[in-house]
């Protein structure tokens, strides 16, 4: 009995009460699932959404979040199996099937690392530093960025059932949100699975996951203000969604990746024999045939100098000859079926029209492959006609490229251009200068570009791989929405406040200590104090040092940092800066911690780092330092036994004038040792 997908609405699977509509093998046409949403409660989504999910997610902070996408990470890795056997059914290989499902659990690994790496271990985010907003300092300015309150909705394309869903699920649940995923159906039974395993584990909080199988229906009558909608799709169905009433009307955000006309550009510095060539021939083939081109940043423009156009249109042809195209569960087949029958469908409708400016220099569309019920479409290139359009307006979604020709560089820019905005390009060139100008020229069309050669291409991951490190999406016909980029993309899910205040209120308000704030004087030296007995504004205030002239000497001599400054006192006496000898600002940082650090083993475990390091007023001979040092910033980590010590050092002159400013980074035991 052929199953019906369930939808996971507000802690419970739900079955629809109809039969569903049937979803096809890609490859064999037989009945692989039935989806449906009938009698979906969209309204008890959202409501579970925003009053469990949400608050149980901001109730975390965003180090114990990271901890919960790792441990996601790692279980969806011990059942790849399964997702790899269903999978098949997608017309994927195994390759495709990489790149879905083990990217999909690296993105997860990835946030997890750079949530506890570049996050704080709290709720709030510090955006810039603090400005000064009267002349006394009483009055202080702070951006932050703190989790909404909402819901984020995804929907998403059929070609990622997978990858789609977690690339968007991990900088959002990273931000505090709950998801509410909505895959396309054509391969929705994988996506299924998939939730299945991560509701299974109960690793997530209750409410941070839910699940459409089938119609959104009226789910985005139910969003408002704070709620966000993530899609992934074709600009007509963009289009759609940007005039929603709850988009227009209602605050709701709408994030879009749309159709997308990527391109490759061959320098003109590029011959037959250079590596690059076979680079570029090889970037080609393997963006049109992996996911049978079915890839949102698949190369579609091939863009090549003039010269060289028949060289590289026989090299791709020759290569695209060697794919063996059918049912993927074939181990000898290196490119799979298309989703569907009418994707097959609309892929050989686009290449007509293509056709009106181009002429097939490679494939039969007509050609019988495989099952005749499945998808398929072997790899088609074409090679198109002086001033065509068609390759700039139409985009065909599966495996096909076309070949376009230029005279010069602005030329080459002018037709990237021409595809009004794109998620991805590359420019393959070893030159310095044909990589500058067309980087340059081609930046405000593309979200990504990959420059390559000979020396990156070991460990280059290719034109059409998306990292979660790096933005992905892009301007104009792409859709002009961004996700991933790392901490970018847990920014963009977070509401950004400018905080007006008295240093004392903002510190209570951020956790943070402010210059201004209240410093307290504790009954022992800071470093006597475990993290857990140290109290942010906790300070000491240092006895004076004298910095003298053979002080300034003997460090120059035992660094060998004898740069004039420190060391001519003719030719510093010149210098409109210095006016005469200076200390070195290096010397002052060390005398200065010589004058903070209590030497005595304790809590205080390591220095692990100097941030915002700025000297201010030169130190000459004679003047007399010291330092007021004040725990700015505690941060446990849940790992290990413990956590960080961020304190902020004002190193100052006999006038009371700033010396150095800078924070000290500190590991300090939990417990006092």
């Amino acid at each position: 009995m052929t199953t019906l997908l369930e939808s996971y609405v507000a802690g419970h699977w739900f079955r629809s009460p109809d039969e569903g509509e049937p979803l096809l093998d890609a490859s064999t046409g037989e009945e692989v699932a039935r989806i449906s949403a009938s009698g979906l409660d969209y309204a008890a989504m959202v409501t579970h959404a925003r009053e469990v999910g949400g608050p149980a997610a901001r109730a975390l902070t965003f180090h114990q979040r990271a901890k919960l996408l790792k441990q996601l990470a790692q279980h969806l890795n011990e059942h790849k199996p399964e997702l790899y056997d269903l999978s098949l059914h997608t017309g994927a290989t195994t390759r495709d099937t990489v790149v879905d499902v083990d990217g999909g659990i690296g993105t997860l690994f990835s946030y997890a690392s750079k949530g506890v790496r570049e996050l704080p271990n709290d709720t709030i985010v510090f955006d810039g530093a603090l400005e000064t907003l009267g002349k006394q300092g009483t009055f202080v300015g702070q951006h932050i960025y703190t989790s909404r309150p909402g819901v984020t909705v995804q929907i998403n394309a059929f070609n990622f059932p997978v990858w789609g869903m977690l690339e968007k699920l991990a900088p959002a649940f990273l931000g505090g949100l709950p998801t509410i995923v909505k895959p396309a159906s054509q391969t929705a039974y994988l996506t299924e699975r998939a939730v299945r395993l991560i509701i299974a584990s109960g690793i997530l909080p209750p409410g941070a996951l839910q699940l459409v199988s089938g119609r959104a229906g009226s789910l985005l009558d139910e969003l408002g203000v704070h709620d966000s909608v993530a899609f992934t799709g074709s600009a007509h169905t963009a289009g759609i969604l940007r005039r929603h009433p709850t988009v227009l009307d209602a605050g709701v955000h709408l994030g879009v990746e749309a159709d997308s006309l990527n391109c490759s550009v061959l320098g003109p510095d590029v011959t037959t024999s250079d590596p690059e060539f076979d680079l570029f021939v090889q970037g080609v083939v393997t963006e049109m045939t992996v996911k049978a081109g079915q890839k949102c940043t698949a190369i579609r423009r091939v863009i090549v100098p003039s010269s060289v156009a028949q060289s590289v249109s026989e090299a791709i042809a020759e290569r695209l000859a060697k794919i063996r195209v059918g049912d993927p569960r074939d181990p000898q087949v290196r490119m799979g079926a298309l989703a569907s029958i009418g994707q097959r469908d609309e892929v050989l409708k686009a290449v007509e029209a293509l056709r009106a400016g181009a002429e097939l220099v490679f494939g039969d569309p007509s050609q019988p492959i495989g099952d005749a019920r499945g998808a398929f479409v072997p790899p088609l290139l074409l090679r198109a006609h002086p001033g065509a359009t068609q390759p700039h307006e139409v985009e065909p979604f599966g495996p096909v490229s076309t070949v376009l020709t230029y005279e010069s560089l602005d030329e080459a820019v002018a037709l990237a251009a021409r595809g009004r905005g794109s998620l991805a390009g590359s420019v393959i060139t070893h030159s310095p200068e044909v990589a500058r100008h067309l980087v340059l020229g081609l930046a405000p069309w593309h979200g990504r570009i990959l420059v390559l050669d000979r020396d990156d291409a070991g460990e280059s991951t290719g034109h059409g791989s998306p990292l979660p490190m790096l933005v992905h999406g892009g301007p104009g016909r792409a859709g002009g929405g961004e996700e991933l980029g790392g901490v970018r993309g847990v920014l963009g899910h977070l509401q950004r406040t400018a905080i007006q205040a008295s240093p004392d209120l903002l510190t209570a308000i951020t956790g943070r200590w402010a210059p201004g704030s209240t410093r307290i004087t504790p009954q022992q030296h800071p470093f006597r104090y475990s993290l857990a007995e140290l109290e942010i504004g906790h300070s000491i205030s240092t006895a004076a040092r004298t910095v003298t002239l053979a002080d300034i000497e003997h460090f120059a001599e035992f660094t060998g940092d004898t740069f004039y400054a420190h060391t001519d006192a003719a030719a510093a006496t010149r210098n409109p800066l210095l006016r005469g000898i200076v200390a070195h600002g290096y010397l002052v940082v060390s005398l200065a911690a010589g004058l903070f650090v209590d030497p005595a083993p304790g809590p205080v475990l390591a220095n692990f780092g100097v941030d915002g390091l700025r000297f201010l007023t030169p130190v000459k001979a004679g003047d007399a330092i010291s330092v007021q040092l004040t725990v700015k910033q505690l941060t446990p980590r849940h790992s290990a036994g413990y956590g960080e010590v961020r304190w902020d050092a004002l190193v100052t002159n006999q006038h009371g004038e700033p010396v150095a400013t800078y924070d000290v980074l500190t590991l300090v035991a939990k417990e006092a040792r």
